[in-house]
């Protein structure tokens, strides 16, 4: 997505019409690119908002926030320009660019709220919480002495709580089943690792898959380790999942796909006003697959690098796209860092496919609204389910190196379409997802059968365990108190992929994401399709 930071924002804030009009260039001037000249327009802008701010804060009828008037006028303003460039404030900036750069300072937990009560869902590897002994399944109910069980926690909450500066400590009281009293554990913060590289795992002797979650500063050492590790295997055939993957660094995606092409080819170029924007990147480095079979996985929520990766394969011909169309975004931003800590992402230029597609969907500056509910358009208009309803524009068609046709305009429309399966779909199904019904009663499950499942092992659990209709309706118990009605006509409906579905999540609290996503894609189409495809895949890899 962009050279730097990946942008989403869905949110309208109020307009504030004058302020809007009058600041757009009092930011510019801050920021790499702005003239050194301005002009008597620039001023006279400038002027304006400066007599506005001031007559605001001195002659309104009641008390004011400035801070937090040019907070809203910036945002506002922003909007009018397109849909990813963006103002960060300080407070949130953190938060967000963890994400990305791959690590936080915290106590290592990943954690949900059931019954407004936080419970661990997993202790991350290496974390100082693993160390400590802090299991899945735990309850904390105190922080620092403080109670935060029964109280209203949201996640913002308590992940305001719990991060911290490395060397920091934190006192958490624990619920633990079987324990009378509250355990307490004091937790020294240390730098987190986060991973964007979800799973790789050998699909059977030949095949590989690597589930890639987000373009992150650490996502091309993952990615390569992964593909080390699995041609150690005996891979030959590789399925790249980049399904729901918003996209990140740029520079990572141009890495990976470098990984796949061969020689000198073209990954991406970009153009912007300035000529310093306007970069070619192309593959060069000897990659570790360079031959063999290849099928990138992609949908509606893949976006921005995950569409660089895959639309540099699709116009070499170097493997195949399954899947459903992605996002389409096609704009690149930087970050430039404001004076007072805060952050503006701003649009430097638009990104092309080696064939030169743009791949960025329409928009107008200031409709953000319909710019994201543009995916719920497609659902509308039936193309997540036909191929048929995807409309296709002869004006911006384009051709491979071998002179199959291609479509920019919107997204990377993949070379097999798979529809959304709703066959055993419900809103039942929803509904238990939503209430955290299922991952409540999964990870309660997990703690009390721990010593019998990682006894029993994996291997075995995948081929033998079954989940059971007494555990469904322990399931549906919960779903119950979560204030969720029993429907039975859905319930029967969805209960062959709520079984699938309820098995991944109970591996997931013994062997997290290496038990949830071999047993998980066992009923997602996009991935048995790819699956299927590899022949078709191995026929384009030797030509």
């Amino acid at each position: 997505m962009s050279t730097h930071k990946n942008s989403n924002r869905a949110i309208t804030l109020p307009l504030y019409i004058t302020i809007t009009l009058c600041v757009g260039v009092f930011i510019g001037a801050n920021m790499v690119g702005a003239s050194s000249s301005p002009s008597s327009n620039f001023m006279q802008s400038l002027t304006k908002f400066r007599q506005v701010l001031t007559h605001i804060e001195n002659d309104y009828v009641d008390e004011v926030d400035s801070d937090e008037l040019v907070e809203s006028a910036i945002t506002n303003m922003l909007e009018e320009l397109d849909p990813h460039t963006a103002y960060i404030p300080a407070k949130d900036l953190e938060l967000i660019q963890s994400k990305l750069q791959g690590n936080y300072e915290g106590i290592g937990i990943e954690f949900n709220i059931f019954k407004d009560t936080i419970h661990v869902v997993s202790p991350l590897s290496g974390g100082p919480s693993e160390k400590l002994g802090i299991r899945a399944g735990d309850q904390i109910v105190k922080v620092d002495g403080d109670i935060v069980a029964g109280i209203g926690m949201t996640n913002q909450k308590v992940v305001e709580l719990l991060r911290g500066p490395g060397g920091s400590e934190v006192t958490v009281s624990i619920k633990r089943d079987g324990e009378d009293e509250l355990i307490d554990f004091t937790i020294e913060r240390d730098v987190i690792p986060q991973y964007s590289v979800d799973v790789s795992y050998m699909v059977n002797d030949e095949i590989g898959y690597i589930k890639v979650a987000r373009f992150a500063n650490s996502t091309y050492l993952e990615f390569k380790d992964a593909l080390l590790r699995l041609k150690d295997q005996g891979m030959k055939k590789l399925v790249i999942d980049l399904t729901g993957n918003p996209g990140g660094y740029l520079n990572r995606a141009v890495q990976i796909a470098d990984e796949v092409l061969s020689g000198k080819q073209m990954i991406v170029y970009t153009d912007g006003k300035e000529k310093r924007y306007s970069e070619q990147h192309y593959s060069g480095e000897k990659g570790d697959f360079e031959e063999g079979s290849l099928v990138i996985m992609v949908d509606e929520g893949s976006a921005s690098a995950s569409e660089i990766v895959a639309g540099a394969v699709q116009d070499h011909d170097r493997g195949l796209i399954v899947g459903r169309r992605s996002f389409g975004k096609g704009l690149v931003q930087k970050m430039i860092d404001l004076t007072d800590g805060s952050e503006l992402r701003l649009t430097i230029s638009r990104y092309y496919t080696p064939s030169g597609r743009s791949i960025q969907k329409t928009y107008e500056g200031g409709n953000l609204d319909e710019y994201y509910m543009e995916a719920y358009e497609r659902y509308e208009n039936g193309e997540l389910y036909s191929s048929d309803s995807i409309k296709f524009n002869d004006s911006l068609a384009f051709k491979t190196d071998k002179g199959r046709i291609v479509y920019g305009g919107g997204g990377i429309t993949p070379d097999f379409f798979v529809p959304l399966d709703t066959a055993y779909s419900s809103r039942y199904l929803n509904r238990l997802f939503s209430t955290n019904s299922v991952q409540e009663y999964t990870v309660k499950y997990a703690q009390e059968n721990r010593v019998e499942l990682v006894e029993m092992g994996f291997d075995n659990y995948e081929s033998k365990f079954e989940v059971t209709d007494q555990m469904l309706e322990e399931l549906i118990e919960v779903a119950e108190g979560n204030q969720l009605k029993f429907n039975e006509r859905e319930f029967k409906r969805s209960k062959k992929l709520l079984k699938q579905l309820t098995k991944a999540y109970i591996a997931r609290g013994i062997w997290d994401n290496d038990g949830f996503y071999p047993i998980f894609n066992q009923q997602d189409e996009i991935f048995l399709k790819a699956i299927k495809l590899m022949d078709e895949a191995d026929k384009i890899a030797k030509r």
